[in-house]
């Protein structure tokens, strides 16, 4: 029988479990291809399967086949042989299907609210043989997720197979809904964080899963025995070996067919100590090498709250510790760090993001969920990890605790209690919902939001969410995004000492407003802030994916990790 497991996170009621493949057909045990039982919400299906949020399309471009639509009437494939999973473009179909809900599942959850695609459509296409080529990519012209097929050293290499890639893929899908600018190359951060976020979202799921964390734990030791396979040399655990063991091998065995796609940055951020010089080396300028820093600062964190989730054991034991309990404690540490990752976006600006932006994000989200943070000291690990490369956090205090809520410098980072914010004639369950209603708090609130008063504004969204804390308490917030677009003329343009010729600024915040409609943070890059203007026109004059077309930015920087050392083709710089 070919190995089963179940997700630890909590399943909603209302699932259908459905077999994907768990991590990638090159792992297996025995001869079976190691597998899951994914919860995916239950709904009327058609053929495809085609749902309310996902339609499968099938159409193979390079060969301009059609392959027949997979009926979800029940799951066939539970107990399958590789060769079926392989070969059965339906099992192709439903193992695509399955993994994007279930991603979509989890940002719906960790959010609290009901989550649109970037694309322009309620449904997303997702074509799992698409063309033949070693790549796949989001498109959002296109409406979907497109997956491309080819032969390897033992045979053909389907990318929709790959449970990484497919979240990955997913994930720049999310991501474009929340935070539509984040494709605009403003920045070397802005450029890489989609696909170092994406990255990180897929490998933090393949450690959510148990059975996962189990084989490569019994891979990664030296020895094979039974003895071995039940349990976990104490030894092994805290050495330096077991980072490198179970992360730089996971990474080996998704990069040796599929070099492209997420396992590339998790191989080569781990590849190298940590380096407090890297954030500003030259070497981690370009987007398809900066992603790697988030990836390892992030798992970096992962392993340091594993091994601390584990000191009980250590403490109270002398012996080999058991494996059941190792791998549970390193899927909920995986899957408290995957929540506390996708709950930060809300906490990003939108637009010009650095990573030290988002590193605030992901440390003052955690904290509004969760002041208390004494057990394994979640926050002060990322902050640990993330410096180790050289990221610190945007804002900073010397109070410890609330490190991340207070600004560096004026016009950044707000913490906004009792700052003298007009609410009069505003209607607070209208400020929940309606953009005309923010669009006013904005208009008479010009002065202590900084507001530039020549340029155009306009609210982007308005989403009010719902989330649970650990302890199941639930914070009601409402999250707005809004934008600037100032037009200076040319003379104003040299009397600012901007570089280039006349062309417009952008700028733009997120308000975080609570349960009671009061403001509680305000999260801008300023379309008024020159200093950061001047950086981010000098960058757009030098980066290589300003003269590629937003349509085809995703597709061309999965090419250039496969490139050593990446660089862009003369068709790619249109």
């Amino acid at each position: 029988m070919a190995p089963v497991l179940r997700e630890i996170a909590r399943v909603p009621h209302e699932t259908t479990f459905l077999t994907i493949v768990a991590q990638d057909p090159s792992i297996r045990v025995g001869r079976k291809i190691l597998t899951a039982q994914a919860p995916v919400p239950a709904e009327p299906v058609q053929p495809g399967p085609w749902g309310h949020r996902v339609q499968v399309i099938d159409y193979d471009a390079s060969r301009q086949l059609l392959y027949r639509p997979q009926k979800l009437v029940k799951d066939r494939y539970k107990n399958a042989s590789a060769r079926t999973l392989l070969s059965d473009p339906n099992f192709h179909q439903q193992n695509t299907y399955a993994i994007v809900m279930r991603t979509l599942g989890t940002f719906e959850r960790v959010l609290g609210r009901r989550l649109g695609w970037g694309v322009g459509a309620h449904q997303l296409k997702v074509v799992p043989h698409a063309f033949e080529d070693a790549n796949a990519f989001y498109s959002r012209e296109d409406d979907g997720l497109y997956f491309g097929y080819f032969t390897g050293r033992a045979g053909p290499v389907f990318t929709c197979l790959s449970h990484d890639i497919v979240v990955h893929e997913t994930t720049h899908a999310l991501l474009d809904g929340l935070r539509g600018r984040f494709t605009d190359p403003s920045s070397p951060d802005q450029a890489a964080f989609h696909e170092g976020f994406a990255d990180l979202v897929a490998l933090l799921s393949m450690f959510q899963l148990p059975e996962t964390i189990k084989e490569l734990l019994g891979r990664a030791q030296p020895s094979r025995s039974a003895r071995n396979r039940k349990t976990v040399a104490r030894n092994f655990l805290r050495d330096e070996l077991f980072v490198r063991r179970i992360l730089f091998g996971v990474a080996e065995e998704l990069g040796d067919s599929l070099h492209r796609i997420p396992g590339r940055s998790l191989r080569m951020s781990y590849s190298a100590r940590p380096d407090p010089g890297a954030y500003t080396a030259a070497e981690f300028a370009e987007p398809y090498r900066r992603g790697e820093l988030l990836v390892a600062s992030m798992l970096e964190a992962f392993v340091l709250v594993w091994q601390a989730r584990l000191g009980p054991m250590l403490r109270t034991s002398t012996g080999p510790l058991d494996r059941e309990r190792v791998v549970e404690e390193g899927a909920e540490a995986a899957q408290h760090l995957l929540h506390l990752a996708v709950r930060g976006i809300d906490y990003t600006p939108p637009v010009h993001l650095t990573f030290r932006d988002y590193l605030s994000a992901v440390l003052t989200a955690d904290y509004e969920v969760q002041r208390d943070d004494t057990r394994y000291h979640y926050r002060d690990r990322l902050r640990r990890s993330f410096a180790r490369w050289g990221i610190r956090p945007a804002a900073h205090k010397p109070d410890r605790e609330r490190a991340e809520l207070s600004p560096p410098e004026p016009g950044c980072w707000c913490a906004m209690r009792d700052s003298g914010i007009d609410y009069s004639g505003l209607h607070q369950e209208s400020m929940r919902r309606d953009p005309d209603e923010v669009f006013r708090f904005l208009w008479q609130n010009r002065g202590p939001l900084r507001l530039h008063p020549e340029a155009y504004s306009q609210v982007l969204s308005v989403r009010p969410c719902r989330r649970l804390a650990p302890d199941g308490v639930p914070l009601n917030e409402t999250v707005v995004e809004f934008r600037q677009k100032w037009e200076p003329t040319q003379r104003e343009f040299r009397a600012l000492g901007l570089p280039g010729t006349e062309m417009a600024l952008d700028g733009g915040a997120t308000l975080i407003f609570d349960d009671f409609g009061r403001l509680k943070y305000h999260i801008h890059n300023s379309v008024g802030n020159i200093r950061q203007q001047k950086k981010r026109l000098a960058y757009l004059r030098e980066s290589p994916l300003q003269r590629v077309p937003a349509s085809r930015r995703f597709e061309v920087l999965h090419r250039l990790r496969a490139v050593d050392p990446p660089r862009l083709a003369s068709a790619d710089r249109w």
